[in-house]
């Protein structure tokens, strides 16, 4: 063999090792639009990244979240600004900046919207708030302070278009969600309009959808109706919210309020009615805990990229993020 040959089958050799080491977006084949119900279908915990002090809603933010490490990024616009064209704009960078190494076009998107689920009423007057978010394209909305089942069904009727029937026969009304949203997020997700109506759905009521649909149950109130609102069909997601059900229960100080016995009851309660309807339960995530919660039966939460690391090596996870 001629030295040239053997230096170029040399860097063959390398270039191969490093293609099987390193998953890409190019070897990838995603089977869904949204990766974090793509994981949760295979039985895989999920991590988000994302913050209550709002996430900067520019493009160039949007292109440099795209490569998170996290399944899905955590959009909040309950108490910063409600501003939709700030996050069109960071959506349109997400796209930008794809495809993820797991080849996905783009990090899911997850918005908590500024509606707090009082009442039926409540979330019918401000239910145009949640089809300007989903028009901008993202996968998912959390329902803030979801008090009653009245809430939460107006909420996931909001999010529906009407040509969706699942859970009719469940206490459902017909989906409210107009129709013109779809050609405007139709291109954030890379498919035709056509395909976003018969995808842009709650799962896993519809097996086929797309969109992720949670709700806060972080209140007093939202205590006393538990199960019954965990009953709403729709919901994939369920959040006690620790920060505010602190100050509706009265449990004030310095130090790990999550310790004070009122609220261990009320974690309990929110986690059992959970399991009970066979909805995700959410719940904070750090290094040291996050073993003994996937035991315990979570599989979402907020974690570091370090948290998230010791997860999915411990679930035996395959798909590259």
């Amino acid at each position: 063999m001629k030295r040239g040959d053997k230096v170029l089958g040399t860097l063959a050799a390398f270039l191969f090792l490093i293609g099987a080491a390193e998953p890409s977006a190019q070897t990838a084949t995603p089977k869904r639009v949204n990766r974090a119900i793509e994981l949760l279908e295979q039985g895989q915990p999920i991590y988000y990244t994302g913050s209550h002090a709002g996430t900067a809603g520019s493009f160039e933010q949007g292109k440099a979240d795209a490569q998170t490490y996290a399944d899905y990024i955590s959009y909040d616009m309950e108490h910063p600004p409600f501003d939709v064209k700030g996050l069109a704009d960071y959506m349109r960078g997400l796209v930008a900046g794809g495809p993820t190494r797991s080849g996905h076009r783009m990090p899911p998107v997850i918005v908590n919207v500024p509606v707090n689920g009082t009442d039926e009423a409540a979330v019918h007057a401000n239910a145009w708030m949640c089809a300007q978010v989903l028009a901008t394209g993202v996968h998912g909305i959390m329902l803030t302070h979801a008090d009653t089942p009245g809430a939460i069904r107006a909420f996931v009727e909001a999010v529906r278009f009407p040509i969706h029937k699942q859970g009719l026969d469940k206490g459902l009304n017909e989906g409210r969600r107009g129709v013109h949203g779809a050609f405007i997020a139709a291109p954030i997700w890379g498919i035709s309009p056509d395909e976003y109506l018969d995808r842009a759905d709650p799962w896993p009521l519809n097996s086929n959808g797309e969109l992720l649909l949670g709700v806060k149950l972080e209140d007093r109130y939202a205590l006393v109706n538990a199960d019954e609102n965990l009953k709403v069909p729709g919901i994939a997601i369920a959040e006690w919210g620790p920060a505010d059900m602190a100050l509706s229960l009265g449990v004030r100080g310095s130090g790990d309020l999550t310790r004070d016995p009122r609220m261990i009851e009320a974690r309990g309660k929110v986690f059992a009615a959970s399991r009970a309807n066979r909805i995700f339960f959410l719940d904070s995530m750090n290094k040291s805990n996050v073993i003994d919660l996937i035991n315990a039966g979570v599989m979402v939460g907020p974690a570091s990229q370090e948290t998230a690391q010791i997860g999915r090596k411990y679930t035996g996870r395959k798909m590259p993020w």
